[in-house]
């Protein structure tokens, strides 16, 4: 069975009548398509010494959509069949109705393949994913005697979609998700303290049942989680901050990347909207969203549009030079998809956001960047955090970080919250390093009640004048 035949092979749907009640739902529109959907998912959580959970879904479902100007006529349903596309079409073609809009050009085409069509869920037998949760378990338990809780996650997913447009085009991919995780709780004299790792990416499960990686996770949540046994309460007020390379990327993400985010700056309601060709960041400080990079977790091979993922760069030695862009957005805006236009689901609607957004590598040794700092704080890992896309305000929590005194990094502390704007704080980056890393694999982005996976990524970077709350008197 070929890619396409499953939705209608297994269904008893004809795809010549779907494409008919297509090319007559989008009759007058601008844009649109039918977003068909299959996947499956698993995942075991296992806890207190035994596995506490393990699931499998299947979902099946289509999305249709017509755009017309702004507006977008949108339905859904999880029923695959003739009948129920044809009360979606009779709905979103309301959108249109009157209109003799000229229907945009189709995606361009790519060959190119960024993962395995392999399923993860058949990469490994129930037992063996089970078995490696205990093992993990098991590993942690036994490293150290202050170890009071192991919680371990490991979760599949393998999802096909088609795309069919108006005029008998159609697009379709095949994309896998694994996600590994481990918490660790510590405990000395009374005090209990975590640590936490995560990996995750486009593949099978036999990365993450290799031991020398899973006991790596164990062992860099068991570091975390000591470290923090040892810390003090975070000094306040303004300082320097050094950012550590990999997964403080975040602040980027949530603080910057989703401002660049075509929708927010057609509507203007961006911190960077109007600001094309203008310095927004310090020199130096380059800015890149990339969906092309193999196997990664924010990856695609074709966004849920068909468009072929593109490497965007989005700031450029400090200057704006682009937005990320779904074919709505794009269109309205004169400007050209970029592979962006993303969905939770055949359930949800078609906006713009991020794939693997992150700064690129400057010339600096991190080394240096330490020794540079008289007093200050070293971050290296975060947890939760808020941000106003209107104004790039930001709250971040740090869940690994260091007092800098004299150049060298100090006593561990605690409850340590970034504050500030996260256009301003571009503009406060004194120092960039050499030592650019991508994040494990691990995150998973919202935006207006939607969930994608994503990655981030940057180097070591100071920050000049950035507010630190802290607990330290």
């Amino acid at each position: 069975m070929s890619d396409t035949d499953l939705f209608f092979s297994r269904t008893g749907m004809d795809r010549a009548r779907v494409q008919s009640q297509l090319d007559s739902a989008l009759s007058g529109a601008d844009d649109g398509e039918l977003f068909l959907e299959y996947s499956q998912s698993e995942s075991f959580a296992f806890d207190d010494n035994r596995l506490k959970a393990a699931s499998f879904d299947t979902s099946q479902g289509f999305g249709l959509r017509a755009v017309a100007g702004e507006a977008t006529g949108y339905a859904h349903a999880t029923e695959l069949s003739e009948e129920a596309i044809a009360r979606a079409a009779a709905t979103v073609k309301a959108v249109a109705a009157g209109r003799s809009g000229q229907a945009a050009a189709g995606p361009a085409r790519s060959n190119v393949k960024l993962y395995t069509d392999l399923d993860p869920l058949q990469t490994a037998q129930f037992a063996a994913k089970v078995g490696l949760l205990e093992e993990m378990n098991a590993y942690a338990r036994a490293k150290d005697s202050r170890v009071r809780q192991v919680s371990a996650s490991l979760s599949g997913e393998w999802q096909r979609i088609e795309i069919m447009r108006a005029g008998g085009e159609h697009y379709s991919d095949i994309r896998p998700l694994v996600r590994i995780g481990v918490s660790v709780v510590v405990e000395k004299d009374g005090r209990q303290e975590t640590g936490s790792f995560g990996g995750g990416g486009r593949s099978g499960y036999e990365t993450y049942m290799d031991p020398g990686y899973w006991k790596a996770a164990v062992d860099e949540a068991l570091r975390q989680a000591l470290i923090n046994l040892e810390s003090v309460p975070a000094p306040a007020g303004e300082m320097t901050v050094v950012l550590g390379p990999g997964w403080p990327g975040i602040l980027l993400h949530e603080a910057i990347g989703h401002g660049l985010e075509g929708d927010f700056n057609r509507k203007k309601t961006s911190a960077f909207a109007g600001l094309l060709g203008e310095r927004v960041a310090a020199p130096g400080v380059t800015v890149v969203d990339d969906g092309t990079i193999d196997g990664r977790r924010g990856s695609l091979s074709i966004d849920d549009e068909g468009t072929p993922t593109s490497r965007t760069v989005l700031i450029e030695d400090g200057i704006l030079k682009g937005y990320m862009q779904d074919r709505q957005n794009a269109r309205l805006m004169g400007m050209k998809p970029t592979g962006n236009g993303r969905r939770q689901s055949f359930g949800a609607t078609v906006m713009p956001r991020m794939t693997n957004t992150y700064m690129l590598a400057g010339d600096k040794d991190p080394g240096e960047i330490l020794a540079s700092v008289k007093k200050g704080i070293y971050a290296t890992n975060f947890g939760g955090g808020q941000v106003d896309i209107t104004n790039g305000k930001f709250v971040f929590s740090c869940t690994e970080a260091y007092a800098i005194e004299d150049g060298k990094l100090g006593t561990p502390i605690k409850g340590a919250t970034l504050i500030g704007s996260g256009p301003e704080s571009l503009t406060r980056v004194s120092m960039i390093g050499n030592d650019m890393k991508l994040d494990t694999g691990i995150g998973t982005c919202g935006k207006n009640g939607q969930s994608v996976p994503v990655g981030v990524g940057q180097p070591t970077l100071r920050l000049d004048g950035l507010t630190v709350g802290g607990t330290s008197t």
